[in-house]
C-alpha cells in the first residue's frame, strides 16, 4: 500500500506564498500521475492541480491558474505545489494523490485517484 505524506501548509496572510510537498513513504512517486486536491470546511472537494508521468504536461482548475504551479523532481520522489497570491478563499486542506493507472494529460477526477495523503491545512488570512 501506499502512503503519501503531504506537508508545506501554515499560515499565510493574502498575497502570500507557500510550498507543498508530497513524498511517499517506502515507495516512489516517479512514472505516476500525481494530484492536488482541497478540501474547504462545508464545500466539496476540489481539484486544483496534476501533473503527469513525465511532468510534461499539467493541469489546473480556472480558480489556480496563473497562480500555482505544480512540479515534481522525480530524482528526489516529491511533487511540488508552488502557490503564490494566495487568498483567502484558498484556504482549505490540502491533499495530495497518486493515480497508478492514469496514463497521459491527467485529469482532475478524484475517483480515478488510488491512494491520498493525510492533508496538510492551509489558512489565507490577515
Amino acid at each position: 500500500q501506499v502512503q503519501l505524506v503531504d506537508s508545506g501548509g501554515g499560515l499565510v496572510k493574502p498575497g502570500g506564498s507557500l510550498r507543498l510537498s508530497c513524498a511517499a513513504s517506502g515507495y516512489t512517486l516517479d512514472n505516476y500521475v500525481i494530484g492536488w486536491f482541497r478540501q474547504a470546511p462545508g464545500k466539496e472537494r476540489e481539484g486544483v492541480s496534476c501533473i503527469s508521468r513525465s511532468g510534461g504536461r499539467t493541469n489546473y482548475a480556472d480558480s489556480v491558474k496563473g497562480r500555482f504551479t505544480i512540479s515534481r523532481d522525480n530524482a528526489k520522489g516529491t511533487v511540488y505545489l508552488q502557490m503564490n497570491s494566495l487568498r483567502p478563499e484558498d484556504t482549505a486542506v490540502y491533499s495530495c494523490a497518486i493515480a497508478l493507472r492514469m496514463f497521459g494529460r491527467c485529469v482532475l477526477q478524484f475517483s480515478e485517484y488510488d491512494y491520498w495523503g493525510q492533508g496538510t491545512q492551509v489558512t489565507v488570512s490577515s
